[in-house]
């Protein structure tokens, strides 16, 4: 079975930019949706941004806000999804996590800890 792990996670300044990766233990990730989340201190997880395995809608997906500031992007021949932030903010620090879903099944990483300082 799959697992997924996600690092490149850190303490920043604001400003600053990261790459998170989302690494697959089995295989690749060309026959999953794959999607970040992340969840801030005493928030719910929230919907970052998204990379659909088929092509019936568009190909990558992002919620309103953080538009513009990530990317999240895939190479079918390796195991490994990106999430690039760019000009961090303090409000981006949160744990972020990795979720796969394939035939109706979910998967989920541990999570990467990012924190912005001021």
């Amino acid at each position: 079975q799959v697992q997924l792990r996600e690092s490149g996670g850190g303490l920043v300044q604001a400003g600053d930019s990261l790459k998170l990766s989302c690494l697959f233990t089995v295989g690749t990730a060309s026959r999953y949706d794959v999607s970040w989340f992340r969840q801030a201190p005493g928030k719910e997880r929230e919907f970052i941004a998204a990379t659909a395995n088929n092509r019936i809608g568009p190909a990558t997906r992002y919620e309103e806000s953080v538009k513009g500031r990530f990317t999240i992007s895939r190479d079918n021949t390796l195991p490994t999804v990106y999430l690039e932030i760019h000009t961090l903010k303090p409000e981006d620090t949160a744990i972020y996590y990795c979720h796969a879903r394939r035939n109706s099944r979910d998967y989920w990483g541990q999570g990467t800890q990012v924190t912005v300082s001021s």
